[in-house]
This record gives C-alpha cells, structure tokens and sequence, in this order.
C-alpha cells in the first residue's frame, strides 16, 4: 500500500509540472507571435539602363603656366589658392640677357637704316644717270641689288626686334584665364627653365566631374546622357549631362574619360572630391522584361553569400525572398530576378524579421 501510494504521489506530481512546462511553452508561443510593425513598398523600375562610374571633381579647363625664358625668379606674387583675374602678373623673371640682346637689335637696326639711306641713294642716282644714257643697265642692276639688299637687312633687323619684344613678354608671367591657383614651383630666387611649370591655374566658375569609362560600357555612352552626380563628402546629388567623351584609352589606362557637367552646384564642392556618377543611356533590351527593377540597398536581408528580402504572405506572414542582384546605383540595387515590379517588399520593420514572423503594415 505504501507502494502504491508513492506511486500515485509520483505521479501527481509529474503532471502537475507537465502542466506548468506546457503553459510556460505557450506562453513563450504567444510572445514569439507577437506581430511586428513593418513598412512596405514597391519596387521602383525604369526602362532606362544605366553604368555607374567612380570619378572626381576638377575644373572646367586647368592649365600648367611656365615661361620659355631662362633665368632668375625675382618677383611672385600670389600664392596658392589665391583667386587670380585673367592677365594679372603672376610672377617676374630676370630678363637682363633679352634687355642686353635688344640693345643689340637696336644697333643692328640703326646700322642697316644707315647702309639703306646710302643705297637709295645710289639707287636714285644711277637711275637718273640712265634714263640719261650716262650708265649702263650692268651698273643699274648691280646698284638696285645693293638697294634690295639694304632693305632686306633692315626687315630682318626689325623681325629680330619684334622676337626681342616677344621674349620680353615671357619674362612677365601673367594668367591666361579667371581662376584660382592650385599648385605653385615659383619661389624668388629660384631658377625658371622653358617648359618648367610654375603655375597651376583651375578655372573658375562651375566644376565637373571626370569619370573613366571601361571598354565594356563605352560604346553605350556618348556625348548628352544624363548622369546623377553623387558627392560623399557634401552628402548631395546633382545632374548633369556628358559634355566630351575621349574616343582613345591609350594614354589612360584603358579608361576612356568623360566630363560630365554638374547642373546648380553649391559652394561645398571642390576639385578632387571623389564622385558616384550614374549615366544613363538608352533603353534597356531584355526578352523577359522591358524594365530596370530597384529597390532600397537598405532593405536587403544578407545571410552568408545570399541576399533576399522579406515579402508580406498569407495571414500576414513575413516571407523571405531570395533575389538575384545586379548593379548598384546610388543607394538603390538592381534586381536581376526573385521579385517582380508589383510585388510589396518590406521596406523596414521595428523588429527584427525572420521567415513565417506574424507582421502588421504601418
């Protein structure tokens, strides 16, 4: 009996804590089911295809100023990025040697008017001497090609004045355009050799972007498709069109390079920013669809190597969705397949998602 007793008591006991364990469990259950607020959208599609390029902001037109004059810096005036105004002295270089060398042109111009005063003279007499048979034709022509020659030395003389004239403009080194000054090599004192840059002026005025195009996607592109200028650094977008396209890659690495225009820019950029640039060009050909399909980069669920997202199914069950991605543009991804343009994907969620989850739409 007392046996049997503990047995029974046993046995109590045993499902007294099976029924404690299984409201537990449903409790639990009930939790976990507890819906999770999402908000959803519809993928956004565009029949346009489009390349996106890395690149850089830089001025319309940049130029390297140097100086075709050997010799000392002796004046500079600016510094860098000081605003220069086009023709205003940059620097001075000594030019002692060209002064010195128009002194000589000077002389040698006097000397030569000197000999051209006495030929003419000649000129005029022998031919008065002629036309009054008193010289002959012999001694007309031998005095006319003195005479042309004295002529000859003076025009030469004076083309070398005007080389002397040029020169001397080099030695004043001026801006060619309106800008600003990037770079400088110019120190008073140093030593200006031709061909040598001293200055690096970027025009002012509105900056572009200067992307490279690879092989693959240049014949796609040409001069007038839209673009979508992405700025990292000032968090800002802009359009803008391709203005000029380099038909060659052989000095560029195999990158044909573009300028793209940057329509209403503010004052935060600066040249050397790097730059997301989206062209897009015509439109896209494909059997199964005529469309670009995107949505949010940030609505991608990655797990390992595969990415998805979560759809909303029956009874309002979050649903999974394994895709297939393409190209990024901006902060928005290509889907290549695993969801068509009308389907609700969920955009985000105040929870965290997971397959069969109970979820209600804000």
């Amino acid at each position: 009996m007392r046996y049997n007793s503990y047995m029974i008591t046993s046995a109590v006991s045993i499902l007294l804590l099976a029924s404690c364990s299984s409201k537990q469990e449903t409790t639990t259950v009930q939790d976990n089911n507890t819906p999770i607020a999402v908000t959803t959208a519809l993928p956004t599609t565009s029949n346009q295809s489009a390349v996106q390029l890395s690149g850089k902001l830089g001025a319309t037109n940049t130029t390297m100023v140097s100086t075709r004059l050997m010799g000392t810096i002796t004046k500079v005036n600016v510094n860098v990025g000081d605003k220069v105004q086009a023709g205003q002295t940059l620097a001075v270089v000594n030019s002692s040697d060209v002064a010195a060398k128009g002194a000589q042109v000077d002389a040698m111009i006097a000397e030569a008017e000197a000999h051209l005063t006495n030929a003419q003279k000649d000129y005029d007499r022998y031919t008065q001497l002629y036309q009054q048979q008193s010289a002959s034709a012999k001694e007309l022509d031998n005095i006319t090609l003195q005479y042309q020659a004295a002529k000859a030395r003076v025009a030469a003389a004076k083309q070398m004045r005007n080389e002397v004239n040029v020169n001397a403009q080099y030695a004043v080194i001026k801006a060619p355009f309106a800008g600003i000054v990037s770079q400088k090599n110019a120190t008073i004192g140093g030593m200006a050799t031709p061909g040598m840059p001293l200055f690096t002026i970027e025009q002012g005025g509105a900056l572009v972007a200067y992307v490279g195009i690879p092989e693959s996607d240049v014949q796609h592109i040409q001069v007038g498709n839209t673009a979508t200028i992405d700025v990292s650094a000032t968090n800002s977008t802009y359009q803008g069109k391709v203005l000029e396209l380099n038909a060659s890659s052989q000095f560029t690495g195999g990158q044909y390079m573009a300028k793209i225009s940057i329509t209403s820019p503010n004052a935060n950029l600066y040249a050397g920013m790097y730059v997301q640039v989206t062209i897009t060009y015509g439109k896209k050909e494909n059997r199964y669809h005529n469309s670009t399909i995107m949505i949010p980069a940030a609505a991608i669920y990655r797990k390992d190597q595969l990415q998805g997202v979560f759809t909303i199914g029956a009874n309002n069950r979050a649903v999974l969705r394994w895709l297939r991605l393409g190209k990024t543009e901006g902060d928005m991804v290509e889907v290549l397949s695993g969801l068509t343009a009308n389907e609700v994907f969920v955009l985000n969620a105040d929870g965290k998602l997971y397959n069969g989850a109970r979820v209600t739409v804000r």
